[in-house]
């Protein structure tokens, strides 16, 4: 029976130190440092074109870094020893369409040097696939697949998941089938490296985050630390962001403002926001739109990649 580690028995399921990869002149992933500890959900975070995918493959040995170090549960990636503790499935999974998904999985298993089959039924019954029965594949719907994709990743008991973009172009029936499957995983002590453009699913089952710009790693915070940051804020839509700012830091000198874009302006620490409109429009500016938000990761992952103004 999984017993649940303490945060000191922890060690780094994934670390990259300094990893760059380089496609002619051009990096896609540039010095960049993660940590993952064992037993995390780590929902890692980056616009298209980002970074990810290239991170996600280096770690599982589909692409060579051109330099940096990777290391797994503190060994270097090479060790073939190692690389057997991990499962990966980037992308969409590579399936036989005329076959059952056992067949799938006991194919796999056999190219795996697996003979005991037992790790196939494991795998299918943890991934909600074990009463198929003889239904070919290509008679799947997308969750169904992709679940199958994550049943061939567990094959073998591996530690570490790395699942690359695996609710893409799943219907809301799907997405929820494959959030509940890698909740289960995490129960049973797995350590989950997780990419998707889907933030509000990320921020149902993440431990921890990476986000990352450019190639380059930019913040990686913890879900608490996030929440904490995830302050509520009024928010108001002005014609002068300058003057109001003025405005607002002579009035409510205990006052946080954040400017999002070239009209919006947002006031951390306010209790009301009356006395605050009252004051733009006495002084001539007009307020468009104005109401009390709560940051959620979505709104916090945007601040980052946009690199909103913060006057202090």
């Amino acid at each position: 029976m999984y017993k649940k580690m303490t945060e000191k028995e922890k060690g780094l399921a994934v670390e990259t130190v300094c990893l760059t990869k380089m496609y002619k002149d051009k990096a896609a992933v540039k010095q960049l440092n993660m940590s993952v500890r064992e037993g995390e959900i780590y929902g890692f975070i980056g616009k298209n074109g980002a970074g990810k995918s290239t991170t996600m493959k280096m770690l599982c040995g589909l692409a060579g870094p051109t330099s940096g170090e990777i290391r797994l549960f503190g060994k270097p990636v090479s060790d073939p020893v190692i690389r057997r503790r991990m499962g990966v499935l980037i992308e969409t999974p590579g399936l036989y369409p005329h076959m059952t998904a056992r067949q799938n999985a006991v194919l796999k298993a056999r190219c795996m040097g697996l003979a005991d089959e037992r790790s196939v039924d494991e795998a299918l019954t943890l991934s909600g696939l074990s009463d198929v029965g003889t239904k070919k594949v290509k008679c799947f719907s997308m969750g169904m697949k992709q679940r199958l994709g994550v049943a061939l990743a567990l094959l073998g008991n591996p530690d570490l998941l790395i699942l690359d973009e695996p609710i893409n172009g799943l219907d809301p029936e799907g997405i929820r089938e494959l959030r509940r499957l890698v909740l289960r995983l995490h129960e049973t002590g797995k350590t989950i490296l997780i990419s998707s453009h889907i933030l509000g699913e990320l921020s149902k089952i993440s431990t921890t985050y990476g986000i990352i710009k450019d190639g380059e790693m930019i913040e990686q915070i913890a879900r608490q630390a996030l929440e904490e940051k995830c302050l509520d804020y009024f928010q108001i839509q002005v014609d002068d962001v300058s003057r109001a700012l003025v405005l607002i830091q002579e009035a409510f000198p205990k006052v946080r403002t954040e400017v999002s874009d070239s009209r919006m302006v947002r006031v951390y620490g306010l209790e009301e926001g009356a006395g605050l409109i009252q004051l733009l429009v006495e002084k001539q500016i007009q307020v468009y739109a104005s109401g009390f938000h709560r940051m959620d990761l979505e709104d916090y992952f945007l601040s980052r990649m946009e690199g909103g103004k913060a006057d202090v």
